[in-house]
């Protein structure tokens, strides 16, 4: 309505109500113009799988690992610093190579470096006499040189082929095996899951390395070497140090699917030996086994003077 005291101004209500009116108009266009702004993640919602819109949700994630690969099973390891080696002695792991011992091939009457040297070699010759235990002869498809190897059982000839703890019993006593009972670190050094049966050389060079310090020489096999550590790490509650995962992760990255062993694995060769030629490598003959010399005995001498 006209204002009476300015006639053909507005009244001053209604000036206020119309720029109130504008205002709010502009507030809304504004809206409708602006970006789309959403809450900063926090670490919990990121956890969560609540990002950003469009952002994947949880088991969605760009580079998300698959259950069951040796990846997903790294990822369940502790990850702590090495604990002294104080007081560290082979003695603490049992006799070695015992057939007394409560994992596969455990008492059954042969003992452990025998049991993988039958595992692991082809073309094998079995000692006569051994009860099918003592392994003589036979070709190593080495899976730490790619190599096949010919192994005679002899004092200067058997170290050829020597049978390693993948994760070695140094290494497990830096990494929880101080705490187990003398049981649990007798099964842990007589596992055939932790044994392989490798050239001698390697083995010697690896001595107790972790991933961080040795790997295989042989490429092609790196994977399922690195595997198979987590798999013995998870088995027995062991933890990794922080170079020894970062070195795991780089490994496995490269094979995202390598599956993780599982107890099936203990008792056959690995999936990278079977593929090595050996081919027109024939085992060593070993020597015949001498027999004991015949003696013939005769009647004790009587005293002097007697016939």
């Amino acid at each position: 309505m006209p204002d009476p005291l300015h006639p053909g101004r507005p009244h001053a209500r209604s000036l206020k109500a119309a720029l109130a009116a504008l205002a709010t108009g502009a507030v809304l266009l504004a809206g409708a113009c602006a970006p789309f702004v959403t809450e900063a993640p926090t670490p919990e919602r990121v956890a969560e799988g609540a990002g950003s819109p469009g952002s994947p949700g949880a088991g969605q994630e760009p580079g998300a690992v698959a259950s069951g690969t040796a990846l997903a099973q790294l990822e369940t390891l502790t990850v702590k610093g090495r604990a002294p080696k104080t007081g560290y002695d082979r003695d603490h792991f049992g006799p070695s190579w015992t057939d007394d011992v409560d994992v596969t091939y455990g008492h059954n009457g042969c003992d452990t470096r025998n049991d993988i040297l039958r595992r692991d070699l082809v073309g094998i010759v079995l000692k006569p006499g051994t009860r099918d235990c003592v392994v003589a002869a036979g070709v190593l498809p080495d899976p730490y040189t790619g190599r096949a190897i010919r192994f005679l059982r002899g004092q200067r000839t058997s170290a050829a082929v020597q049978i390693d703890h993948v994760v070695s019993l140094s290494d497990a006593w830096q990494t929880g095996a101080q705490r187990w009972g003398a049981a649990t670190r007798t099964a842990f050094a007589g596992d055939p899951l932790n044994l392989l049966a490798a050239d001698g050389r390697s083995n010697a060079a690896k001595s107790d390395s972790d991933t961080a310090t040795w790997l295989p020489p042989y490429k092609a096999f790196r994977c399922e070497y690195v595997a198979r550590q987590v798999a013995v790490k998870a088995r027995y509650g062991l933890w990794v140090k922080p170079a020894e995962k970062d070195a795991m992760a780089r490994v496995l990255a490269g094979c995202p699917t390598q599956p993780a062993p599982t107890a099936a694995d203990a008792t056959r060769p690995t999936r990278t030996a079977a593929r090595i030629d050996t081919q027109g490598i024939a085992a060593p003959t070993p020597s015949p086994t001498p027999r004991p010399a015949l003696t013939t005995s005769r009647p004790a001498a009587g005293p002097p003077g007697r016939p």
